[in-house]
């Protein structure tokens, strides 16, 4: 039998919030580490080095979410928190973009989580 993810470890990465600081923060939209965030990458926790590290790579939310290992919804607060302290720039969807190439890489993060 296999044995239940633990529920606390999220919980502890996202100091116990379910919301991004900013709520409205798109799986789809694409992170990249900022000069702040490669300086600072020493100074984060370990969740937060592995984002940034990551990142420096541009890649969606869904993206980072799947390469860690982590819900989705854990990533968001994550990548909302590193965004609000300068450690990552955010670039948001343009509401009429139709970039296949994106779809299709959130498409395969997300098939990744599972």
């Amino acid at each position: 039998m296999a044995e239940e993810p633990s529920l606390l470890r999220p919980y502890l990465m996202t100091s116990g919030r379910a919301q991004p600081v900013d709520q409205s923060l798109e799986i789809e939209a694409q992170v990249m580490t900022s000069r702040l965030g490669a300086a600072s990458h020493p100074k984060l926790t370990f969740e937060r080095q592995e984002i940034v590290s990551l990142c420096r790579n541009t890649m969606s939310v869904a993206e980072v979410a799947a390469m860690l290992g982590l819900h989705i919804g854990v990533a968001r607060v994550l990548v909302a928190d590193l965004a609000e302290l300068g450690y990552v720039v955010v670039r948001r969807p343009a509401s009429d973009s139709h970039d296949l190439g994106m779809i299709e890489r959130v498409i395969r993060g997300l098939e990744a989580i599972h």
